[in-house]
């Protein structure tokens, strides 16, 4: 198992972050959707927790056959989706609450744990999981929206917070060394356990899919704040009802699809480990890893355009 933990700050409040990540979610799952394709919501629906308290369950099938790179298609069938469960009582999240979550029957030796907690903070709070799950000490990174690299097919100039400007609240762009001196800011902090116990692949496996753990949280995060003058201002209520509308404008654009192999939880966590809305679901990387990389001699397709319309949902009403 390789655990990593990672940082990201955002020049936001927390309560800001949790309006601005339910918006993002949904925005970008929509504009990854195609037909047959994206992220179907199965369930949206207040849960209520023994020890954290009243909460949102969420359950999501993330269709990702054509998503796939190259290398991973030829070995996986032509239609399959993900399902991921989550527990989301903010501040405090987890994704795949059991080790034995986000299983595939082709690759059965395969999890992911993810553990969030969200601070005011600029990511200085050490030992901040108390986890007993962490043996030992582990890697701690820190994730720069701003400048740090992430893969050229998906950059977009006007999501790159070295150039945006937010007209409502006037923050950004943001400058080298931002995180010293910006306020308001605040970190998600996210605990990442990777495990893939098949004898001679499981180190690089491992190592493969924090890579594109990283650039998911990365890109995602870049959103938000790239589409911080869309989301700011809305209540609770206002963003709920945004994220119903997007939702059912998605699975409709994605449609009924007949998995034939699909990735499933086991049933719900214990009291103690509660909790999560994972980063925006991005479409993994072409690179494969050098044991599983394909021949070069054929091109490689072009990325997706940079524009996607969301279809018309019904008008908000309240602060934009």
């Amino acid at each position: 198992m390789l655990i990593k933990e990672y940082r990201i700050c955002m020049p936001l409040t927390t309560e800001e972050y949790r309006v601005g990540q339910l918006y993002t979610i949904s925005k970008h799952s929509h504009q990854e959707s195609e037909k047959g394709e994206g992220v179907e919501v199965v369930k949206n629906e207040p849960h209520e927790d023994p020890i954290h308290g009243p909460g949102q369950f969420t359950e999501k099938r993330v269709h990702l056959s054509s998503k796939l790179p190259s290398w991973a298609r030829a070995v996986t069938p032509r239609i399959f989706y993900v399902t991921e469960k989550a527990w989301n009582y903010y501040p405090y999240t987890i994704t795949a609450p059991d080790s034995h979550s986000l299983q595939c029957s082709f690759l059965p030796k395969f999890s992911i744990y993810i553990e969030t907690k969200y601070e005011d903070n600029c990511g200085d709070s050490e030992n901040i999981f108390h986890s007993d799950k962490i043996p030992g000490d582990h890697e701690v990174s820190f994730l720069d929206i701003a400048f740090d690299e992430i893969p050229e097919r998906y950059y977009r100039s006007l999501e790159d917070p070295r150039f945006f400007s937010s007209t409502k609240t006037g923050r950004g762009p943001l400058q080298e060394g931002w995180r010293e001196h910006t306020k308001p800011i605040m970190c998600s902090y996210k605990l990442v356990s990777v495990k893939f116990e098949v004898w001679g692949l499981q180190t690089r496996v491992e190592q493969f899919v924090h890579k594109v753990i990283r650039d998911i949280l990365l890109i995602g995060h870049r959103q938000a704040f790239a589409w911080l003058d869309e989301w700011c201002g809305m209540t609770m209520e206002e963003v709920r009802r945004y994220e119903q509308e997007t939702q059912e404008a998605t699975n409709e654009l994605i449609g009924l699809v007949t998995p034939s192999i699909a990735v499933s939880e086991v049933g719900q966590p214990a009291a103690t480990h509660s909790a999560p809305a994972s980063a925006p679901s991005t479409p993994l990387g072409d690179e494969a890893p050098d044991f599983l990389a394909p021949p070069t001699t054929r091109p490689r397709k072009k990325s997706a355009p940079e524009t996607l319309m969301l279809p018309a949902l019904r008008e908000r009403t309240g602060a934009e």
